[in-house]
């Protein structure tokens, strides 16, 4: 970190510091005028563990029965804050028994005597947007039985919550961040008495960021498809308690949920699921249905990136590739060195997919996550496609980000009679060896087959220079490269063919078949499925095809196709149980 970096941090800290003491002696709300209807969903299961006394967040599982969650040993600073953020509340209230609710009572008044005023790690705008809202979906459960000084004491720090995002939203960090923070702000505003001056600021800020932050595809700079979901789910929010309200969204808040709403299916696999790109993770169980029932919007993207990711489908079967250049800098704390990458899923079944993030894992498993090896896509001598660099810090937690990133990436897509044909490029090893990847995939209109083809290729006379460097330095044996095909932990993988072919089964029933044109070494690695919500990445396989790049143009070419036994639609079953046991 700079000299730079820890001065801002260090002023960032006390302004919230500053203005979260200061920000009592603004107004003040004895009532609600208006309560948004709850959107906020929890999980049962979750809010069953907390009763028990299991308390998961940030990859962390500490077991402390009987006790409150401020008394917690806080491991790091990423689970104080997401203790801080309550979104526990909604898992309290969705497990709804009347041991959860005098949890979610307790819990939020001793919060109000310990920090309330002021004190503490979660007065930063994000966290404060993020429990504001909570507290206000949630505060017939929070209020019921309270004495008149309990509630008393609950609107004072409601109060001060709300005058602080006035004063500090501006501070969070632009996307998801700052979305939280105006969300919360101008909820407090339509629902408390006296706080009605920051509905129309709110209203103008959100309107500014969502023209700002959110591009003609329906992006944001983060390219995370599970953030941006976040960021349409608020939206979708701050439009509904404005109508709730009596009061109009603004033109640019309005499409930008058109924008980002067929963006969203464009990512989303044939299973329900978004694509793990960036940081990104499958998405809550039924937030992406949910979010695009609200958002009334029914519109799907037929051609064109969305989010710089190419959607390939056919069948049963989708292909989502990121096909552009990672966020860079300021906006890729979590951005991957995934260009080129795919994840297929077949049916409601995940095939191949990206290791994913080791955002709740630690730092080891945190960079992992992030490089080209834990990506289905080529990698090249040891190094990724993007490089990650300095190390800098937003509201007090460390975190790295990429420096470099390919400049150039291409991309063309084209349907024929039979398939669908995607064709892209990427410069992200032509500084170091004078290489581009360039990668073919062919989607057959049945959405039974994939025909790939990975190409290393020196491009120009520059680029041949430098490729004869390489060669000469590692004494013309010439650089080695993967490409590797990471697959979902729920599918049984073999080799076959007497080691020529692997066979892939999904609890479906279907069996995927995995072959190569025999110009690479092929083999069956181990690999990990890295997924929040869990303690430690579960344990999967990868294929991985090995060579060396001894031309100018090196090529290898592979399928992936079910078995000819394996019908085009298959029930099921495991699913459907799934579904009758609900």
């Amino acid at each position: 970190m700079t000299m730079i970096d820890q001065t801002d941090t260090r002023l960032s800290r006390f302004a919230n510091r500053f203005h979260a003491r200061t920000s009592g002696l603004g107004a003040k709300a004895t009532s609600f005028t208006n309560q948004p209807e709850p959107r906020t969903i929890g999980s049962f299961a979750r809010g069953r563990q907390l009763c028990s006394g299991n308390f998961l967040f940030s990859g962390y599982l500490i077991e402390a029965p009987e006790t409150s969650i401020w008394d917690l040993p806080m491991p790091d600073q990423t689970f104080n804050a997401e203790v801080q953020g309550f979104t526990w509340i909604d898992d309290l209230v969705a497990f709804g028994d009347p041991k959860a609710l005098a949890l979610a009572q307790t819990w939020t008044m001793d919060w109000i005597y310990r920090y309330g005023r002021g004190e503490g790690i979660g007065w930063q705008p994000d966290l404060t947007g993020r429990r504001l809202m909570r507290w206000i979906n949630h505060a017939i459960h929070l209020l019921n039985g309270q004495t008149s000084d309990a509630s008393a004491e609950f609107f004072q720090t409601l109060s001060r919550q709300a005058n602080f995002l006035g004063r500090r939203w501006k501070s969070a960090t632009p996307g998801l961040p700052r979305f939280e923070a105006l969300t919360g702000l101008l909820y407090s505003g339509l629902s408390l008495s006296g706080m009605e001056k920051h509905i129309a600021p709110a209203m103008v800020a959100l309107d500014r960021e969502c023209r700002d932050q959110i591009d003609e595809q329906g992006g944001i700079p983060s390219r995370n498809p599970e953030e941006l979901l976040e960021v349409f789910t608020l939206l979708n929010w701050a439009v509904a308690a404005l109508v709730e309200a009596g009061h109009s969204a603004k033109p640019d808040h309005l499409a930008a949920i058109g924008r980002v709403a067929p963006t969203l299916r464009a990512l989303r696999h044939s299973d329900g699921a978004l694509a793990r790109f960036h940081g990104g993770g499958r998405g809550a169980e039924g937030r992406l249905d949910q979010a695009l029932a609200t958002s009334g919007n029914r519109e799907v993207r037929t051609d064109g990136l969305s989010m710089g990711y190419a959607r390939l489908t056919h069948g049963r079967t989708s292909v989502v590739v990121d096909t552009s250049s990672p966020p860079i800098l300021d906006h890729s704390g979590r951005g991957h060195a995934s260009t080129l990458a795919f994840e297929l899923t077949s049916g409601r079944r995940p095939l191949i997919v990206n290791c994913g993030s080791g955002q709740t894992f630690g730092q080891n498993w945190r960079r992992a996550g992030r490089a080209t090896p834990s990506h289905s896509t080529l990698g090249l001598d040891g190094f990724s496609s993007s490089k990650l660099g300095s190390i800098t810090a937003k509201g007090g937690v460390q975190h790295e980000v990429l420096v470099e990133v390919p400049k150039d990436v291409r991309h063309e897509i084209n349907h024929t009679e039979s398939a669908v044909e995607f064709v892209a490029g990427h410069d992200g090893y032509s500084d170091t060896h004078g290489l581009t990847h360039i990668r073919k995939l062919a989607l057959a209109n049945d959405g039974r087959a994939v025909v790939g083809e990975d190409t290393l290729a020196a491009l120009d006379r520059v680029a041949e220079k430098r490729f004869q460097q390489v060669l000469h330095n590692t004494r013309q044996i010439g650089p080695s490269f993967q490409v590797r095909f990471h697959v979902h932990p729920d599918v049984r993988v073999e080799l076959d063919l007497g080691g020529s072919a692997v066979s892939m089964a999904l609890k479906s029933g279907e069996v995927w078949i995995f072959r190569h044109d025999g110009r690479a070494e092929l083999s069956l690695e181990g690999s990990v499925y890295l997924e929040k919500g869990r303690l430690s990445p579960r344990a999967t396989k990868q294929i991985v095809l090995s060579s060396v790049a001894m031309d100018y143009a090196t090529r290898i070419g592979w399928t992936l196709s079910k078995a000819q036994d394996t019908p085009s639609s298959v029930r099921d079953i495991a699913f459907e149980e799934t579904l009758a046991g609900m």
